[in-house]
């Protein structure tokens, strides 16, 4: 367990260090992990955090108005960059290609919005999780091992990434944090891309997207899982209105973890799945059939790229 009053302390001298006089750009998705990262860095440099949201048209359904209520007195910069993710996202399949072409995509939109601003440093929520991940090769993260090799930043500071997904959750109450920021479930940095298995395109994570918020609805406030989501994992045939479609399969998938680094399925009620499913099929025009699945972690990842 993280002393807590402690590692707000260091990291706040951590930060003031690395940063210098200089100003910070944040990468500001509204996740607990940066929210903690830029309630520390408020704390350490004031108004020379450069907070960012960048909609990169991956997000979840509502999530930059969303952002924009909760994090406005940051003095929020919101950045536009849909048509850029899609763009290098075309034509690619390989899960490993499509994150490390977000995370440079990532990067580059910081380095334009840093010269903007004068910031010559950006500020990460990278975590532990994710760096056993990357440096064993499970998967690359978009703030880890998606990261282009050279970039045109002073510095990447990075003042969780010794702590698990539970502890950072700690220091968000001990910030003084929202409960909803503090208890928000964990949402991948390349965002519904890897909820998308093959090409990503706006139809597809439009579908996802559509999903994923009928899952959270049915599931956040009742079961509380670590995480719970949809994905589009492929398709196959069914029959709407009397009409054979050949459609999208959409797994459904919700576990309970406390670090992220094992997980195990939720056993939900079957009426709550095929009330789901229901949904899902008769809401979103393609999708012609729903799956649930029940694979731990290991042998399956929670996300599935």
């Amino acid at each position: 367990m993280v002393n807590v009053q402690k590692f707000i302390e260091k990291a706040i001298v951590q930060i003031q260090k690395e940063a210098g006089d200089d100003k910070v750009v944040m990468a500001l998705s509204g996740g607990v992990d940066s929210s903690v990262c830029a309630a520390l860095a408020a704390r350490a440099i004031g108004d020379r955090l450069v907070p960012i949201y960048v909609d990169t048209g991956l997000m979840r359904k509502g999530e930059t108005d969303r952002i924009r209520t909760l994090f406005g007195d940051l003095n929020l910069h919101i950045v536009d960059a849909a048509d850029e993710f899609f763009a290098v996202l075309a034509g690619l399949t390989d899960p490993e290609e499509k994150r490390k072409a977000i995370g440079e995509m990532f990067v580059r939109v910081f380095e334009r919005e840093a010269k903007r601003t004068g910031a010559s440093h950006l500020l990460q929520g990278t975590i532990y999780p994710d760096r056993i991940e990357s440096e064993g090769g499970i998967k690359s993260h978009h703030n880890v091992g998606g990261m282009p090799l050279h970039m045109e930043f002073k510095s990447v500071i990075e003042p969780i990434a010794d702590l698990y997904k539970d502890e950072v959750r700690e220091v968000a109450g001990g910030l003084d944090l929202p409960l909803e920021i503090q208890h928000r479930m964990p949402f991948p940095g390349p965002g519904l891309a890897v909820r998308v298995i093959g090409e990503v395109t706006r139809e597809k994570v439009e579908a996802v997207r559509e999903a994923n918020a009928i899952v959270e609805e049915y599931l956040v406030e009742e079961f509380r899982p670590w995480q719970c989501f949809a994905a589009l994992v492929g398709q196959g045939t069914g029959v709407k209105g009397d009409v054979r479609l050949h459609g999208w399969i959409v797994a459904v998938r919700a576990v309970f973890s406390r670090d992220g680094m094992t997980a195990d399925p939720l056993l939900l009620p079957y009426e709550v799945l095929t009330s789901m499913a229901s949904r899902i099929t008769s809401e979103i025009p393609g999708v012609a059939r729903v799956v649930y699945d029940v694979t731990p972690k290991p042998p399956a990842t929670i996300e599935y790229e």
